[in-house]
């Protein structure tokens, strides 16, 4: 196998043209890496009040949805094919509702370890399986629930350093 492009990490040359590959992290240092990013689930006016105060039709929505992106980062080296999997030190994912947006719901999920490759989409991954666990929970409800927004918000560690989304590129959302 020929020698990976740098600009292209996870793709090298081969006899049939360009191929992925998992990029080889043994070497790396073992550094504290930490990730956050968002989701946002957008209910029909009214109806997230509701939720919040009542549940939803399957039981407690944000204590299920908690459970569910906590799982999903864990398991994103299963899920994303050219991800490592982390030994992650703590996942914490957190809902608010926005000011200015009473029907939107925010999810952050925030991921950290110590390793040699980042938790970007660790954080990802976790937010956005809260967010569809928002919409399990609540589709009997209504069908006209919007799942938007999913971002990386901070990424803090590793070779590239510390890196903080533009909030006035996301003031949209």
């Amino acid at each position: 196998m020929d020698a990976p492009d740098p600009e292209l990490s996870h793709v090298v040359q081969g006899a049939a043209g360009a191929e992925s590959r998992m990029v080889d992290v043994g070497g790396k240092a073992r550094t504290a890496r930490e990730a956050v990013a968002e989701a946002r689930v957008r209910f029909p006016a009214g109806l997230l009040e509701r939720v919040l105060r009542e549940g939803g039709p399957k039981g407690p929505v944000t204590e299920v949805a908690r459970v569910a992106g906590l799982l999903a980062a864990k398991r994103t080296g299963e899920l994303i094919p050219m991800c490592h999997p982390l030994g992650l030190d703590v996942v914490e994912i957190a809902f608010d509702v926005p000011a200015g947006a009473p029907d939107v719901l925010r999810i952050t999920c925030r991921a950290a370890c110590t390793g040699p490759t980042g938790v970007e989409m660790e954080a990802l991954t976790g937010a956005s399986l809260a967010a569809l666990t928002v919409y399990d929970m609540t589709k009997a409800l209504t069908k006209g629930l919007v799942i938007e927004g999913v971002r990386l918000l901070s990424k803090r560690g590793g070779k590239s350093g510390d890196w903080s989304a533009d909030p006035a590129h996301f003031e949209s959302l």
